[in-house]
């Protein structure tokens, strides 16, 4: 596959994610069902963007997971693939669809901005603490998403009038026990996430921890996503849509995380997540 085959695979993606985000808006504004719409096209960006990886890692003969490029394209790949999957086992999700796509319908246009050349992968690549500190990354923020996503449908809900709340109800107490369940476990996806890492850095550089501002700012995550599961575990009474507002606002900290420190990071493994 050459570079310029896989621009155009992640053009294709741009348009199937600009067109789902479009359809989920006008289908709201009409009070229209455009979910299974909304779904296939999420789907197919996913075969995209696999097939990308795929045809990237067999010309370069390593795995999409140093440059900006490459972390774009692992991470919109891992989060709606995770979000696929989760959405397929836990039904209450699958609402979150709409706020799903704009989120990598991100990520593929910033692709289209930044080099596609691959870098060699330095030699302390080669350790397994690394593979599991990558891969709890991706879990953690791919289920931090259909969290966050399904708060946003919840956050909705107060909109609707009497009757349709009434009728919500059911739907509305399953989506919430998703939201808290899938946001416990990013939080131990996150804390493996750290421990692996701290592990792997000693390994590579000798040092369990920098300072530096990436794992800086993925501390100060992982501390709101505890901090946020405490306060629900002891104020009882925290008003809902403070709860949900507050998980919404732990994934937006954790993609500036992702996505915005490896620019400015010092960290020898930096972007690397």
């Amino acid at each position: 596959m050459s570079l310029a085959f896989e621009q155009q695979l992640i053009v294709v993606v741009v348009l199937l994610l600009a067109t789902a985000t479009f359809a989920g808006i006008e289908g709201l504004a009409r009070g229209q069902n455009r979910q299974a719409l909304i779904s296939g096209m999420l789907i197919s960006a996913v075969i995209v963007l696999g097939a990308t990886i795929a045809g990237r890692w067999l010309r370069e003969d390593q795995g999409p997971f140093l440059t900006m490029y490459e972390i774009l394209l692992s991470n919109a790949f891992s989060l709606g693939l995770l979000f696929v999957i989760v959405s397929w086992r836990v039904a209450a999700v699958r609402g979150a669809t709409f706020f799903v796509c704009p989120v990598l319908l991100l990520l593929a246009a910033w692709m289209l901005l930044v080099p596609m050349v691959a870098v060699p992968l330095p030699a302390t690549f080669d350790n397994y603490w690394l593979w599991v500190h990558v891969a709890s990354g991706k879990l953690f923020l791919g289920i931090c998403l259909a969290s966050a996503c399904a708060a946003c449908v919840l956050l909705l809900v107060p909109r609707a009038g009497v009757d349709r709340r009434a009728a919500l109800t059911e739907d509305v107490a399953a989506t919430d026990r998703a939201v808290w369940t899938l946001f416990m476990l990013a939080f131990v996806f996150h804390s493996l996430m750290l421990l692996s890492g701290s592990v792997w850095a000693h390994s590579a550089w000798g040092r369990y921890w920098s300072w530096d501002p990436l794992e800086t700012w993925t501390l100060v995550t992982w501390l709101m996503l505890g901090g946020i599961l405490h306060v629900r575990a002891t104020f009882r009474n925290m008003p809902e849509q403070m709860g949900y507002s507050l998980v919404i606002a732990a994934f937006v900290l954790a993609f500036l995380t992702f996505f915005g420190m490896p620019l400015v990071s010092s960290a020898p493994h930096k972007g690397i997540m």
